[in-house]
């Protein structure tokens, strides 16, 4: 079974630092600093849910800037635990039977460039150990004050810059929180200083310099600067292969290219069975290095059964919008006996058109009948084969 986790944001701070500016709505590479972060986070096929926790008052107004990528905004506390305490709640509430032991990673809105890799590095230690963290070697030289001095040099080795998200067990967080209620006295700055005080190891692993923390508005134009140099320095385009095959099943109006063919049988799958659409979303993840559809969207509970392979594919697409990744061609050719799908091949150019955001021009789709040869030219399924193309958003092929 895929490794799977589920997310809490944090974003209820008061942005103190700021300098009047409001951090979540800041503005980096175009978009605001809370859609970036909660994007980078669903940009790792290990995350499921994802639950974002506001300052009281601004959850309507957060919820609409995040649409579907947040499965719920939900009010904070008056400082981290109980913030993160009312994530696990909503997350709890959203959970059949609960989260159980699930992983729950927990990150700061504040990182708004935290790479997938660091991400599913941290899902891994913590499905292995049961807590971690990602941490980062001191590199500058650190030294202590003596009032208005300066006074001795201190020993760094051994000392790591802590990031997020930091990741732990829902029955060990749910543990620590009975240990040192987010009601009582004591007050912790992260889940590792938590966990710690409990007795439950924390795991290190690699964190990233890209991850920074944006906490003075100087930080905004750091941020703008790594995503600059990562966009130049970037192979400018990468291709993919996706492909897919389905029975027929039960019922009838078959979905295939984004369209319904109406009296055509339709197809067999815990979604609707699009295979062509299943191999264009499996083309861009491999493009793009991020796993595939089934790992994203397994076929069991955790996945709606009759899920539109549309809201599938759109969600593909946002998972590459978040790593600055955006489709550029799409080549498509569909394999099958039955129906005749020549009437059909405009409609499905048009609709995948769309749900990738290109130009018509941009997408190809053929069909073949398979020749009479194997289950396609049997008629029992239908293949499909995808080639697609990507390149990094804003590059000069744009």
């Amino acid at each position: 079974m895929s490794l799977i986790a589920d997310a809490i944001v944090v974003a209820a701070g008061s942005s103190s630092r700021m300098q009047g500016v409001d951090k979540l709505l800041a503005p980096i590479g175009g978009q605001p600093l809370i859609v970036r972060s909660v994007a980078a986070m669903r940009a790792a096929p290990e995350v499921r849910r994802l639950v974002v926790v506001v300052a009281g008052g601004r959850e309507a107004e957060i919820a609409a800037l995040l649409g579907a990528a947040a499965d719920a905004v939900v009010a904070g506390g008056s400082h981290r635990g109980a913030s993160v305490e009312a994530g696990l709640a909503a997350l709890e509430a959203r959970t059949p039977g609960g989260p159980g032991d699930r992983i729950v990673l927990v990150h700061d809105a504040a990182r708004p460039l935290v790479p997938p890799s660091v991400i599913s590095a941290v899902a891994s230690a913590t499905d292995r150990h049961g807590a971690a963290i990602p941490v980062l070697p001191v590199a500058d030289t650190l030294r202590r004050l003596d009032g208005d001095r300066l006074g001795a040099t201190v020993d760094r080795a051994g000392l790591v810059a802590a990031q997020t998200p930091q990741g732990v067990r829902a029955s060990l967080l749910r543990r620590a929180f009975t240990a040192f209620p987010p009601a009582g006295e004591r007050r912790f700055t992260d889940e590792a200083g938590l966990l710690d005080a409990c007795t439950i190891p924390v795991h290190p692993v690699p964190g990233d310099p890209v991850n920074l923390k944006v906490t003075v508005p100087a930080d905004l134009r750091q941020a703008e600067a790594i995503l600059a140099m990562h966009a130049t320095r970037s192979t400018p385009v990468r291709v993919g292969l996706g492909t897919d095959s389905h029975p027929f099943g039960p019922g009838e109006n078959l979905r295939l290219g984004g369209v319904e063919i109406a009296g055509a049988p339709a197809l067999q799958g815990h979604s609707d069975g699009d295979v062509a659409l299943h191999a264009i979303a499996d083309a861009l993840l491999g493009a793009a290095a991020m796993g595939d559809l089934g790992r994203l969207f397994p076929a069991d509970r955790r996945t709606p059964r009759g899920i539109s392979s549309a809201a599938l594919l759109r969600e593909v697409v946002s998972r590459l919008e978040a790593s600055d990744w955006r489709p550029v061609t799409v080549d498509l050719t569909i394999v099958g006996a039955r129906p005749r799908l020549g009437a059909h091949l405009e409609p499905m150019r048009a609709a995948v058109a769309e749900l990738l955001g290109l130009r018509a021009e941009a997408v190809n789709v053929k069909a073949s009948t398979g020749n009479l040869d194997g289950s396609e030219g049997a008629g029992r399924v239908i293949s499909a084969t995808a080639v697609a193309t990507i390149d990094r958003a804003g590059s000069a092929t744009s």
